[in-house]
């Protein structure tokens, strides 16, 4: 049986009338249904041709502008509308705000459905590019062909790819020449990398049939100026590697961390890999407000280090701390809260589940000689019950930043048992953190809203909220 062909529909003169979730915009068919639109802005006029129909809404396409949006931009990446990284880039940044804001505003109010008071203003960016400290990238022998590139009937013998996954096409690679996400020498390590491989015949990953050298490259740089550079090999190599490094070592002395993983498995993440140093040493340095944090190559830290610093400094600023309380930071990762709100603090205990992190955050103490952290492995629903509580000492502050899914309702519940004065929740998606507070209501009221921008061009938004007891 042949696949049911989709009915390709084409609305004329649409208005874009609202930015949606994932970053594509919204608009109205004239059955009523919505439509769901890349790349446009609202305020544009367009046709659209659906590729998709479901019950109760469109996916489509613009396939021609008839008025363009007062708020429209030209992009300045040449990537933009195949990368699907930076969605918002056509968008003018104070309106991206405004949609971030309207998204948190949104959430908090039908999923949460709790009373919220004046929401203070989001904290937008200074940078609006070369923000992101940690950028990953894949190796391809299949790029992706740009339609420009199929249409020319030229052939191309080189297939090579070094950048990002085309969105919902696993094994397709997009080439990245220039990126304006992370600072130099970014741009230019991964370009000479490409370079170099091509010339001295070092294979590209196949994803489909899992052969080839070289597979991933992660480049982080911190506000220090230190450089770490981790290249994934497939293959064990051992000349072809140290080829590839050692090129790397002389072209780029900035290199700090120079190290590697020699990964075959099916997929490519690095929590269950041995990596290996190969020059310089195994983590780089992050500061803040005097405070050193070191990052390996596991490690996780905010990925826009500038607006790490607002968003902590929001936080704090909600806990409201005299240097009395004992705060409870729930999910503190490498103990980056913790440590930034100590000096406020009477005691910060610091839980988190993965056992790296929690030794980084314990080193860092140590680093920064502070003495009145105290840090814990445990899977949040388990470890934070009574006999914790009983240890350690009733919370004043809670501070919170779980990801994305949420708090489990085990946590939430321990919460509302043990009844800090304030819950400062940090969240990177707020319509889980709004589940969240509607579970809190009774006890809690919302007396403090501040959405922060950590990703200018995207349409991801963080929030910090602040609880307080009824």
């Amino acid at each position: 049986m042949g696949r049911k062909k989709t009915d390709k529909i084409v609305f004329e003169n649409i208005s874009v009338l609202d930015a949606g979730a994932k970053g594509v915009s919204v608009a109205k068919a004239p059955d009523g249904k919505v439509i769901f639109i890349p790349n446009v802005v609202p305020g544009d006029v367009v046709d659209i041709q659906t590729f998709k129909k479901k019950k109760s809404y469109y996916e489509g396409k613009a396939i021609k502008f008839h008025e363009f949006s007062k708020h429209r931009i030209e992009p300045v990446c040449s990537h933009f509308g195949s990368c699907g990284g930076c969605k918002w880039q056509n968008m003018e940044y104070s309106q991206q705000l405004f949609y971030k804001n309207q998204e948190v505003y949104n959430n908090l109010k039908r999923i949460g459905k709790v009373d919220l008071p004046d929401f203070e203003a989001i904290a937008g960016s200074e940078k609006q590019f070369f923000y992101r400290n940690k950028m990953e990238f894949s190796f391809s022998n299949a790029r992706w062909m740009t339609d420009a590139e199929i249409q020319s009937g030229e052939e191309f013998d080189n297939r090579n790819a070094l950048g990002f996954h085309i969105p919902k096409a696993w094994d397709k690679i997009l080439d990245i020449t220039h990126c304006s996400l992370q600072e130099d020498p970014s741009n230019d390590i991964r370009n000479e990398i490409r370079e170099f491989a091509n010339t001295h015949d070092l294979s590209f990953f196949n994803p489909r049939n899992h052969e080839g050298l070289l597979r991933t490259l992660m480049i982080r740089t911190a506000s220090t100026g230190e450089i770490m550079v981790l290249v994934q090999f497939f293959e064990d190599d051992k000349d072809k590697r140290e080829l590839l490094l050692n090129f790397l070592a002389e072209r780029f002395p900035s290199i700090t961390s120079l190290q590697y993983v020699v990964n075959s498995k099916a997929n490519d993440t690095l929590y269950d890999q041995n990596i290996i140093l190969y020059k310089g040493r195994d983590y780089i340095l992050e500061e803040m407000e005097g405070l050193k944090f070191s990052i390996n190559a596991k490690s996780f830290y905010q990925t826009n280090s500038d607006q790490a610093y607002e968003l902590y400094s929001i936080t704090r600023d909600f806990a409201g701390l005299t240097g009395n309380e004992l705060v409870y930071d729930l999910y503190t990762g490498t103990g980056t809260i913790a440590q930034f709100v100590s000096k406020k603090a009477r005691k910060v205990v610091g839980v988190e589940a993965v056992p790296e992190a929690i030794a980084d955050a314990k080193e860092n103490a140590i680093r920064n000689n502070i003495t009145n952290c105290e840090f814990f492995v445990g899977d949040m629903k388990v470890v934070f019950n009574e006999e914790f509580i009983a240890t350690h000492g009733k919370p004043d502050v809670i501070i919170t930043d779980p990801p994305r899914d949420g708090m489990h309702k085990d946590v939430v519940e321990q919460i509302l048992k043990i009844a800090p004065d304030k819950v400062v929740y940090v969240s990177c998606n707020s319509a889980t953190q709004a589940r969240d507070l509607a579970l809190m209501d009774e006890k809690y009221k919302v007396t403090r809203v501040r959405p922060v921008d950590m990703f200018p061009q995207t349409h991801h938004v963080e929030n910090v909220v602040l609880l307080e007891k009824r």
